[in-house]
C-alpha cells in the first residue's frame, strides 16, 4: 500500500512538472513576442528618425545650420526614444520574470505540501517501538524544511534587490544622456 502512495505521488509530481514546463516554455514564447514587437516598431521608428535626418542634412545651406541641427534637442530626443524603449523591454523581462517566480513559489509550496502529507502517512503507519525514530525523523524533516524556507527568503531578497540594482542602473543610463541646453542660447535670451 505504501509502495502504490509513492508512486501515486511521484505520477502527480510529475504531472505538475510536465504542465509548469509547458506553461513556461508559453511565457518565454510570449515574451520573445513581445520583445520582438518591440524591436520592430524601434526598428521603424529609427529608420523614421534616420530619413528625417537625412532630409534636415540635404537642406542645409550655411554652416550655422548644422550647429543648431547638433544641439541639444536632437539629443533630447534621443535620449526619451532610448528611455521609453528601455523601459518598454524592461516591463516585458520584469513581467516574464513574475510570472516564472510565481510559479516556481507554486511548485515550491505544492511539493511542500506533498512532502508533509507524506511524512505524515509514512510515519502513521510507522511499527510499534520506533516512536523514538519517528520523532527524530521528524525532527530532522521539519529543522530541514526550515532552512529551505530561510533559503527561500534570502533568495526572494537577492531577487529584490537585483532588480532594484537593475532599476538604478537604467535611472545612472538615463541620466547620462541627458543633455542641458547650452548657455548660448540663455545668454540670447538675456
Amino acid at each position: 500500500m505504501f509502495q502504490n502512495q509513492l508512486n501515486d505521488q511521484l505520477s502527480q509530481a510529475q504531472t505538475k512538472a510536465v504542465e509548469n514546463a509547458k506553461y513556461l516554455a508559453q511565457v518565454a514564447v510570449e515574451s520573445a513576442q513581445e520583445l520582438a514587437e518591440i524591436n520592430q516598431a524601434a526598428a521603424k521608428d529609427a529608420l523614421v528618425a534616420a530619413q528625417e535626418a537625412s532630409a534636415q542634412l540635404l537642406a542645409i545651406k550655411d554652416p550655422q545650420q548644422l550647429t543648431q541641427l547638433a544641439q541639444s534637442e536632437a539629443a533630447q530626443e534621443v535620449a526619451k526614444y532610448a528611455a521609453a524603449y528601455q523601459a518598454k523591454v524592461n516591463k516585458v523581462v520584469r513581467n516574464g520574470n513574475k510570472e516564472v517566480a510565481q510559479v516556481v513559489e507554486a511548485s515550491i509550496d505544492d511539493t511542500r505540501a506533498e512532502m508533509l502529507k507524506f511524512v505524515k502517512e509514512a510515519t502513521k503507519t510507522a511499527p510499534a517501538g520506533s516512536e523514538a525514530f519517528v520523532s527524530a525523523f521528524k525532527t530532522a524533516f521539519e529543522t530541514s524544511l526550515q532552512q529551505f524556507d530561510q533559503v527561500r527568503a534570502t533568495a526572494t531578497d537577492a531577487f529584490a534587490n537585483f532588480e532594484k540594482s537593475v532599476d538604478a542602473a537604467l535611472a545612472n543610463v538615463q541620466g547620462q544622456y541627458v543633455v542641458a541646453k547650452p548657455a548660448a542660447k540663455s545668454r540670447k535670451a538675456a
